[in-house]
Parts: structure tokens; sequence; C-alpha cells
């Protein structure tokens, strides 16, 4: 089995920071991209930014400039370290990895995290 655990939610004032971590434990063979979604009430899941097959990282243009993702190491742990937060950023976040099982090595399965809390608010 494969398990991801996010940490590091919480409530914070509009113009603060928080930084999300997310730990990829278990039966894996590889990890081949980590990445944040987020779900606003009411609204669809949507990326918040993703590492890319060529070693790059995707961000939503909501956040650009203000949230940064990195990779750990060892590379099973992703951050998202969120500065200059908006109360538009309130939402469940989701950490993502596409990982290919001991199992299955040869095959990507999407994995997710159960969600942590993100509220801004004054």
């Amino acid at each position: 089995q494969v398990q991801l655990v996010e940490s590091g939610g919480g409530s914070v004032q509009p113009g603060g920071s928080l930084r999300l971590s997310c730990a990829a434990s278990g039966s894996i063979f590889s990890i081949n991209a980590m990445g944040w979604y987020r779900q606003a009430p009411g609204k669809e899941r949507e990326l918040v930014a993703t590492t890319t097959t060529g070693g790059g990282i995707n961000y939503a243009d909501s956040v650009k400039g203000r949230f940064t993702l990195s990779l750990g190491n060892p590379k099973n742990m992703v951050y998202l370290q969120m500065n200059n937060l908006k109360p538009e950023d309130t939402a469940v976040y989701c950490c993502n990895a596409k990982i290919a099982p001991r199992s299955t090595p040869w095959k990507n399965e999407y994995f997710w995290g159960q969600g942590i809390q993100v509220t801004v608010s004054s």
C-alpha cells in the first residue's frame, strides 16, 4: 500500500504564510510526480502546483509568485510554501502523487492524501 500524509494546514490572516508538507510512504518503486490540488466549498478541485515530467513545476496562475513547491530529500516529501495568502486561497488542500508501486513497477498510479484545511480570514 501507498500512503500520502499531509501536515501544516491551519488558519491565518490575509497576507500571512503557511507551509504544507506531504510525505509518501509504503511499497513504492518510484515517485514520478508530486503536487497539490485544492477544493474550495462549492467549487471543483483545481490544480495548485505540481512537478512535471521534464523536471519543472507547473503552477496555477492564481498562485504564481506567491506559492512555491519544492521536493524534499529523500524525494518522498513535497512542500508547498504559501505566502501572501488571500481569502480566496481558503480550501481543502490535497497532496497528489504519481507513483509506481513495487507490486506493479511498470505502471503509474495516482494517489491522494486525506486533505488538509487552509483558512484565510481576518
